[in-house]
């Protein structure tokens, strides 16, 4: 297979990363209600209000619309010992996956912080969600010169990649 320039990761190369499996041809077998990617940026702005930081005061939410249309949402949780912090996409992910098995495909993503700040996911973030979502998904977030969408694989163009055999 070709590789035209990507990431193995998103090249349909053969590994054991669960990144590599792709949506079913339908990929709303429950016909739920699709969410547009405002809708689901209000999901993510509610998410915030949920967020425990009273360190930063920084109040982020995620939600994640899955490929069979269902919205999961995730805000970040601050800890004393910030290496213990978790953001909001890895919280909305974990779950995700807890809820619904790592079967899981993520089709959309929205962040929205209540501070009127730039928050696009982190690096971890980015990597985590990486093993789960399409490389065309749309990921909205704000950024320092206003609101942006990129598909996720322009957002981590370089993935890590292990190949397990």
């Amino acid at each position: 297979m070709e590789n035209r320039g990507c990431s193995p990761m998103y090249s349909g190369t053969l590994n054991a990363l669960a990144s590599n499996f792709m949506a079913h041809p339908d990929e709303n077998p429950k016909n739920l209600p699709t969410t547009t990617l405002e809708d689901l940026l209000e999901v993510a702005r509610k998410a915030a209000e949920r967020s425990y930081s009273p360190y930063s005061h920084f109040r982020v939410g995620a939600a994640l619309r899955l490929t069979d249309g269902t919205v999961v949402t995730g805000t970040n949780v601050e800890n004393v010992s910030y290496g213990l912090t978790i953001c909001a996409e890895r919280s909305a992910l974990f779950s995700a996956v807890s809820q619904f098995g790592p079967e899981i495909r993520i089709a959309a993503v929205a962040v929205a912080n209540l501070n009127n700040a730039a928050s696009p996911p982190c690096g971890a973030c980015r990597q985590v969600l990486a093993e789960f979502i399409l490389p065309d998904a749309p990921v909205f977030f704000p950024a320092a010169d206003g609101p942006r969408v990129l598909p996720f694989a322009e957002l981590l163009p370089l993935a890590f990649d292990m190949k397990l055999k």
